[in-house]
């Protein structure tokens, strides 16, 4: 039986439907906002033998069909999951997460397909609205009910869902997810918003999810499904032995300085508790025995979490650092030769090696989906190899985390770019993380902006990046620190990261691990957060004041002009014959888009303007008042058609070819003669007129002037030829000459 409900959620109807597509999946719908439409699909199987971790999946897939376009390329069918596909899997799993019951590991997947797309709404939240309700009626122990809205902040308003033609003028661009009580999951942009206006957007944003989630509750106790049983693994025996043995001993472990140190004298306790306190099971054992190995396991984690958790409620932290205090940091530019911008920052154990290349609009990376296509002229993308953090496995490319922390960093300084008139290379940004021990996405933000002003390119501001943890209590205790560890991150609650300059917030990201967060938490989050973010780009300052002023020397020259889009025929000439010939000749090269912006690239400056001078040539502007050497491209009897620029003739009446009565124009000029010209008008109809004469004015000459100053010109000439000729001439002959006087010039 079908079951529908909807609600009016700002401009556009929710509706979700069930029970009639997908049915043997253990819980499916459609999720729709006006004419978009997504099918959330879950399904559960039992946890495999000795699993220690909640194995869930989550798919998202956009087929353009949804559209009603067709895959680009040579496959006209869809391949593996793209940039946005897996970012939105990301969006989909981080707020989930944390909803399922601590110790269920049974294998849970959840899919998100888009069937419909008005190309208007971006279908990513919706769904992540359908993937909650798929959860809510399927038979899983899911905590909901959990909604996420997508806020938008144009011309001094919120707008909840924008479409994508407003988040293109918008100040914000926010996902947020929660249930009635909180906040969950917090994915957000803007253009340097002030934490007060940002806490003001996550406020209203969550006004919106607890109308979502009472449409998702309606829709659950209309199905009303039958919940499966859940049982934790009963440890309690054996982490109360623990806590009674070993609490002191590990804590003072886990104050060890140095994370590879704290690590071994960590492990040196477990391994000496396991073997104090394991007992293997015996046969004919009656009673449940609660300290086997696999007991040990599940206990010694909830053990570490305690201890971990205590050290930082007693404000000491791990390494000793105050709740607020950020590692020591370390910033060098200009650390690689021949790239074109590279920086190191070092924050505490995390180190990221940036490097900055800057290209054409060539390298410009095209993008296509359900929407229409475009091309990105930044890029940032980060990479985490296994050493960073010690450990030896296959390094099989980029993963989904990967993808996320790159997309972060990239989003959060695509604010502060100059823009395509300012600056028109295309920038790719690559972080390396050689060393991890918490936050390297921020790292990645503080190390980039370093690398991108050692490259030379005019940011807006430098951007800084930093992370606040929780710990938070079930009797209402809780504390946020600033700069956390990776232990810290493990064991805490929250990973909240915020980027931004000294004038406000560009990138948001919070990741729970609990049910939510209130209001005072995030306000005490942002307010640190921004205390911190303040220090570091002082500290950020000190290693590059400023961007560079010049760009590298291996860095390609670029220039840029804008034409009259009817000229971009007359600069590629017919078959690209006219475009090809100003490359060719200096070795310079040209890009010219429907719109008439113009790109000259070459590696020397030389070369690029000796190109961007035949493009103005080519596409300039007639102008009254101008003079222009031309040349003859036509004698009529009523005057001359003189080519000023290329394809551009005008006409020198007779009357204004010269100050002298001309009685035949032909034997005044040739074609393919040059002649100085000024224009002189430009009728309704576009037409030039030129003269001759008001250029002889100007200079105050005359057309007998002009034929003596050619005279003076030609007689240094003619005697040079007579001398040629003599030179040239048999010696008899040469005597002959002197003898009656010539000696090689004009006798006048």
């Amino acid at each position: 039986m079908k079951i529908r409900v909807e609600k009016q959620i700002g401009a556009g109807l929710m509706w979700i439907e069930t029970g009639e597509l997908a049915k043997q999946a253990h819980g499916s719908c459609l999720m729709g906002y006006d004419d978009t439409v997504v099918l959330c699909a879950t399904t559960t199987a039992p946890s495999k033998p000795g699993a220690d971790f909640f194995p869930l999946t989550c798919d998202y897939r956009e087929r353009v069909s949804a559209a009603g376009k067709f895959p680009g390329g040579f496959m006209k069918r869809e391949g593996r999951p793209g940039l946005k596909e897996i970012l939105t899997s990301r969006l989909i799993d981080r707020p989930i997460r944390p909803l399922f019951p601590k110790g269920f590991y049974n294998d849970v997947q959840v899919f998100a397909n888009v069937l419909a797309s008005d190309q208007r709404i971006d279908p990513d939240v919706i769904a992540m609205n359908g993937c909650s309700a798929c959860l809510q009626i399927s038979p899983l122990p899911f905590q909901g009910p959990l909604a996420s809205v997508r806020l938008g902040y144009i011309d001094n308003e919120f707008v909840v869902f924008p479409t994508v033609e407003q988040l293109e003028n918008s100040e914000l661009d926010l996902v947020l997810s929660g249930n009635l009580e909180s906040v969950l999951m917090i994915e957000g942009f803007a253009r340097e918003m002030p934490e007060p206006k940002m806490f003001e957007a996550l406020m209203t944003a969550h006004q919106y999810v607890q109308e979502i989630c009472k449409l998702q509750m309606e829709l659950v106790e209309k199905v009303n499904p039958e919940k499966m049983t859940f049982e934790p693994l009963k440890t309690q025996p054996m982490y109360d032995l623990l806590m009674e043995r070993y609490y002191d001993e590990f804590r003072a472990a886990k104050k060890t300085v140095g994370k590879l140190a704290r690590a071994e004298a960590c492990d040196a306790v477990k391994e000496k508790a396991r073997a104090e306190v394991v007992q293997e099971p015996q046969e004919g054992d009656t009673e449940p025995n609660y300290f086997t190995a696999e007991y040990f396991e599940v206990a010694f984690g909830d053990f570490v979490e305690r201890v971990v958790r205590d050290i930082i409620l007693s404000r000491e932290r791990l390494d000793g650092r105050g709740v607020k205090e950020v590692r020591p940091i370390e910033c060098r530019v200009n650390v690689l030769p021949r790239v074109h911008g590279s920086a190191i920052f070092q924050r505490g154990e995390t180190q990221a090696l940036i490097t900055v290349t800057l290209g054409t609009t060539k390298d410009e990376q095209r993008v296509e989906g359900l929407f229409e296509e475009y091309s990105k002229r930044f890029m940032l993308d980060y990479n985490f190899p296994p050493y960073s953090v010690g450990e030896c496995k296959p390094y099989r490319g980029v993963g989904r985390r990967e993808y996320g922390h790159g997309a972060l960093a990239e989003r959060s300084l695509k604010s502060v770019l100059p823009e395509p008139e300012q600056f028109p290379y295309t920038i790719r940004v690559i972080s390396d993380i050689l060393e991890s021990n918490g936050s390297s996405s921020m790292a990645t933000v503080c190390g980039a902006t370093l690398g991108l002003m050692s490259a030379g390119v005019p940011i807006v501001n430098p951007v800084a990046g930093i992370s606040i943890g929780l710990v938070k209590e079930e009797d209402g205790r809780w504390i946020t620190i600033t700069d956390i560890m990776g232990d810290e991150d493990h064991y805490g609650d929250m990973d909240f990261k915020v980027a931004g300059t000294q004038n406000g917030v560009t990138g948001i990201q919070l990741d729970l691990k609990i049910d939510g967060i209130s209001r005072d938490i995030i306000m005490q989050t942002l307010k640190q957060a921004r205390e911190a973010r303040i220090g570091i780009l002082r500290k950020m300052l000190e290693a590059a004041p400023r961007p560079a002023e010049e760009i590298s020397q291996y860095a390609p020259r670029l220039l840029r002009v804008t034409i009259d889009p009817e000229k971009i025929g007359l600069l590629i000439g017919p078959g690209g014959k006219t475009i090809r010939g100003i490359q060719e000749s200096t070795g310079a090269s040209i890009e010219v888009d429907n719109d008439g912006n113009v790109v000259v690239s070459a590696n020397d400056m030389a070369a690029a303007q000796a190109a961007m001078d035949e493009v103005a040539k080519l596409t300039a502007n007639v102008e009254v008042g101008k003079t222009y050497q031309g040349v003859v491209s036509s004698v009529r009897d009523f005057g001359a058609f003189i080519e000023i620029l290329p394809g551009r003739d005008g006409l020198c009446h007779v009357s204004e070819l010269s100050d002298k009565y001309v009685e035949n124009v032909q034997n005044f000029c040739k074609v393919g003669d040059q002649l100085e010209v000024k224009v002189i008008a430009i009728d309704d109809q576009n037409r030039v007129k030129l003269s001759r004469v008001a250029v002889l004015k100007e200079r105050g000459l005359t057309d007998r002037d002009e034929i003596e100053e050619e005279q003076e010109r030609e007689r240094p000439r003619e005697r040079n030829r007579e001398r040629e000729r003599d030179h040239d001439a048999p010696r008899p002959e040469r005597r002959e000459r002197r003898r009656n006087g010539d000696r090689g010039h004009n006798n006048y």
